[in-house]
């Protein structure tokens, strides 16, 4: 196998909380899919805390865990988002986002005290996740004509293919989630039924 084509993610959104010298550090790790999940997440958390001093965050992305960016909200460099990532990258999770929302408690930290508090607000929130394998995955469409229909399913079936969604008409389509490693083998079974078509749509 030239890649492994599983990753560890968590299954759905936790929070923690850590708390020291007065200042509250509130961790939230959500499973993302893209960079445009990160948006709308970080805005939601400072319209529900708007008094918070800071919402520093770090996320990773993509099966070969390369794509990561972090944000230190206006904590001193490498105080916040860095810790949040490292915390990530040593429990080897990806396609998640960590936000942790801080409230400031009077007593100044340190750095090593900050940096202490966000990997301990991370860890909190993911001890609170299931943490799940997932395989990647590329979506691609079949197109072929009714008569076709058993052919098409009897693939589906042994190649143990998640159906995504199904139309059928004169001219049906369903759209399945294929295992990356099996692509091939089911594109050549698809490519011997004459009139059947499969479209790559994109990964997961």
């Amino acid at each position: 196998m030239l890649f492994d084509d599983t990753y560890k993610t968590i299954e759905k959104p936790t929070e923690g909380i850590f708390r020291d010298r007065g200042s509250k550090f509130l961790g939230y790790a959500y499973p993302i899919n893209s960079e445009n999940d990160i948006k709308g997440i970080v805005a939601a958390l400072k319209t529900e805390h708007p008094k918070a001093n800071h919402h520093c965050w770090a996320m990773r992305l993509s099966i070969d865990r390369s794509v990561f960016r972090v944000n230190d909200d206006g904590e001193p460099s490498g105080t916040a988002g860095r810790p949040i990532l490292n915390t990530l990258l040593s429990r080897d999770l990806t396609n998640i986002l960590v936000v942790v929302v801080r409230y400031f408690g009077g007593t100044l930290l340190g750095v090593p005290g900050l940096i202490n508090a966000y990997k301990v607000a991370t860890d909190e929130a993911i001890n609170q996740a299931v943490i799940i394998n997932k395989t990647v995955n590329d979506i691609y469409t079949i197109k072929f004509d009714y008569l076709q229909m058993n052919d098409v399913m009897r693939i589906i079936k042994d190649d143990n293919l998640a159906i995504l969604e199904q139309q059928f008409d004169n001219d049906c389509s369903i759209q399945v989630s294929i295992r990356k490693t099996q692509v091939e083998q089911t594109l050549f079974k698809i490519s011997k039924l004459s009139g059947a078509k499969a479209r790559y749509d994109r990964s997961l």
